[in-house]
C-alpha cells in the first residue's frame, strides 16, 4: 500500500469508516437534530454545529494548501457562524462536511507520492499549522478531526439525555 493510500484510508476511517479511536464522525452525528446540534449545553464550549462547521472549514483549507495555495485562516473562518438553526441548514451543514471530505480525499488521491514530503507553500507557523510537509499536514488534519470527534461524541451523549 502506498503512503498516499494509507493517508486516504486514515482520512476515510475518521470520517465514515471504522477508526481505531471509536466511532466515525458520520456515525457520531447520525440522528442529531438541528436543535441538538445548536444547543449550548456546556458554558464556554462549542456546540455540535460549530464543531461541524469548523471541521468543514479546515478540511477545505488543507485541500487548498495541498494545491499550493498559501496558508491562512479558512475562507469560511476558523469558527464559522451557525446562523439560524433550522433543520434545512443543519442538513446543509452535514452535506458540506461530507462534500469537503470527498474533495479532500480526491485531492489526496491525485497527489503524486513524490510530493508528500515536500513542504507546503509557507514558512513554519505552529498556530496556523503552516510550513510543514504535505504528509505532516494530512496527518495533522486526521489528528484534528479525531480530537473533535471526541468532543462531538461527548456532546452528542449529553444532548441525547437532556
Amino acid at each position: 500500500m502506498s503512503e498516499t493510500s494509507r493517508l486516504v484510508d486514515e482520512l476515510e476511517r475518521e470520517h465514515a469508516g471504522d477508526p481505531w479511536h471509536g466511532s466515525s464522525v458520520t456515525d457520531i452525528l447520525k440522528g442529531v437534530t438541528a436543535a441538538q446540534a445548536a444547543a449550548h449545553i456546556v458554558p464556554h464550549v462549542h456546540t455540535i454545529w460549530q464543531l461541524v462547521l469548523h471541521m468543514t472549514a479546515w478540511k477545505n483549507e488543507v485541500r487548498h494548501r495541498l494545491s499550493g495555495a498559501p496558508s491562512g485562516t479558512p475562507e469560511e473562518g476558523d469558527w464559522p457562524e451557525v446562523g439560524a438553526a433550522t433543520p434545512e441548514r443543519w442538513r446543509d451543514a452535514l452535506e458540506r462536511l461530507d462534500a469537503a471530505q470527498a474533495a479532500l480525499v480526491a485531492a489526496v488521491r491525485s497527489l503524486p507520492e513524490s510530493q508528500l514530503f515536500e513542504p507546503t507553500n509557507d514558512p513554519r507557523n505552529r498556530e496556523t499549522g503552516s510550513g510543514v510537509t504535505k504528509y505532516v499536514l494530512l496527518h495533522g488534519l486526521a489528528q484534528h478531526d479525531a480530537y473533535h470527534a471526541g468532543q462531538l461524541a461527548m456532546l452528542v451523549k449529553v444532548v441525547r439525555v437532556l
